[in-house]
């Protein structure tokens, strides 16, 4: 993605949007062209090499910027390696302390070349690993490793879509108007919000459509640079959604000292600026639900873990849960969401809209690392677990059986 200095856009009136560039463009896709080569040319050389190269390419001309939001994106599909025998590290601990013994070697090239040979002795490798491997481990003289290869027209759009991210790291909300369409059309879209980890709030019903709620990174204290990074990743499987309109508010920074201002950055799935790259709108792996399956998997339980599918109706609002709990014997069942970021506040108004469809039969999970507010939860809600590192399933079924019994 590209960092700020590299994001256009342009407002008019209270609408702003991305600069984008023309996919047909052939100057622009030369210029793509000519940055995909000197990537490819630099496999196994050093960084400092491909800085070089890439610097004379772009020059001092007018396209400055553009090139330089190419180059930005070519080299998030770059791997670089440390290439050495040797640990670095190992490497000067050991030559500086063999240096002390002969101070100072800098004026004596015999004491110098001494040095060495003593280090290669010590390390049991060769002088030139010592010489080659001293600094080996910075960042300019590592060694590209990989180089994700793509097409200039593939660079191009990868150019808009992340001017259109840029704008979303200041958004303060984004609203989602989705129209009828299919249930299974429904889940893939929340299950794509839900994947983000992206506080939301659904309003509508299957049969009127449903107006989502999203918090922008602006709107929330701790956690903010994370967080729009995953506001910014969604924009992709958006899409690749159906029947949808987005608006987003967009915090601008005034200009000549004057205050800052909002204006409003708008899509819709009929839109031809943008492609996804994404093969999926929801993410094959799931590292947390998959952690949580496992682990369900491997204690004694009297509930059986199932995914679920379902979109519940709570009136005014939406609930997507993760997860159903089927008792085994009774045939009790619960459902279990595993929240994304989160606030206090936002925690509240969930349960709030649970507590008015008169819905019980439901836990929230949220991982205390992912809440977005230093605001202090001063104590845990019922049909609540906040967790450290990893979803226990022991605690899961502790909540659930105390709400079964507070019920009786």
């Amino acid at each position: 993605m590209l960092t700020a200095d590299l994001a256009q856009s342009f407002r008019r009136g209270n609408r702003v949007r991305p600069l984008y560039i023309p996919l047909d463009d052939q100057d622009y896709l030369q210029d793509a062209s000519h940055l995909i080569k000197l990537f490819t040319e630099h496999e196994g050389l050093a960084r400092r090499e491909l800085d070089q190269a890439l610097e004379a390419y772009v020059g001092t001309g007018t396209d400055y910027k553009l090139l330089r939001g190419f180059i930005k994106l070519l080299m998030d599909r770059c791997s670089f390696e440390t290439s050495s025998a040797v640990d670095p590290v190992e490497i000067r601990r050991t030559l500086f302390l063999t240096a002390c013994t002969q101070h100072p070697v800098t004026q004596d090239e015999s004491a110098r070349v001494k040095v060495i040979a003593e280090t290669a002795r010590e390390l049991d490798c060769a002088p030139e690993v010592v010489t080659e491997g001293l600094y080996a481990d910075l960042p300019e003289n590592q060694k590209l490793a990989d180089f994700k290869q793509l097409s200039s027209s593939e660079l191009l759009n990868l150019y808009n879509l992340a001017q259109a991210q840029a704008l979303l790291y200041r958004s303060t909300e984004m609203r989602l108007f989705v129209e009828t369409q299919h249930p299974d059309s429904y889940r893939e879209l929340f299950s794509a919000i839900k994947a983000y980890r992206l506080i939301h709030t659904i309003k509508g019903s299957p049969q009127t459509g449903y107006e989502v709620r999203l918090d922008g990174p602006v709107s929330i204290f701790h956690h903010s640079q994370k967080y729009g990074i995953q506001m910014a990743v969604f924009l992709p499987a958006l899409l690749l959604c159906r029947n949808w309109r987005m608006q987003a508010q967009i915090a601008l920074p005034g200009s000549n000292g004057s205050p800052a201002t909002t204006a409003f950055f708008e899509l819709d799935h009929t839109q031809k600026q943008l492609h996804s790259h994404y093969q999926s709108a929801v993410p094959l792996e799931n590292p947390s639900s998959e952690k949580l399956a496992a682990n369900w998997g491997r204690v004694e339980t009297s509930w059986q873990l199932e995914a679920s599918r379902e979109v519940i109706d709570l009136g005014e609002s939406a609930f997507i849960p993760d997860y159903r709990l089927r008792h085994r014997a009774d045939g009790h069942l619960f459902h279990l969401e595993v929240l994304g970021f989160w606030t206090p506040q936002h925690l509240k108004a969930r349960l709030r809209a649970f507590e008015h469809a008169g819905v019980k039969n439901f836990i929230l999970a949220a991982w205390d690392e992912l809440r977005g507010s230093r605001d202090p939860l001063t104590r845990v809600p019922p049909h609540t677990i906040i967790f450290k590192r990893s979803l226990d399933p022991v605690a899961v079924e502790l909540a659930v059986n105390d709400l079964i019994f507070q019920d009786q």
